[in-house]
């Protein structure tokens, strides 16, 4: 089985302040605090998540695991 990518996601900014759009897609990729870090498949709908709000987070690719 091929192993899928993994996005490590850290949550650097604060969405306090930013459009309601912004706080949604931070709330959908599942933060809860500030330096967070979240691993998420590196899907083209998570990669559009994070394209909407490059100015609150910082991503690190990683190899998947093995099943």
């Amino acid at each position: 089985m091929k192993a899928e990518r993994q996005l490590a996601i850290t949550l650097v900014r604060s969405p306090i302040g930013r459009p309601a759009p912004q706080k949604a897609v931070v709330k959908g990729l599942g933060f809860r605090k500030l330096q967070q870090t979240v691993v998420r498949p590196d899907t083209p709908a998570i990669r559009g998540m994070i394209a909407k709000i490059p100015h609150l987070v910082t991503v690190e690719e990683r190899p998947g695991d093995r099943a």
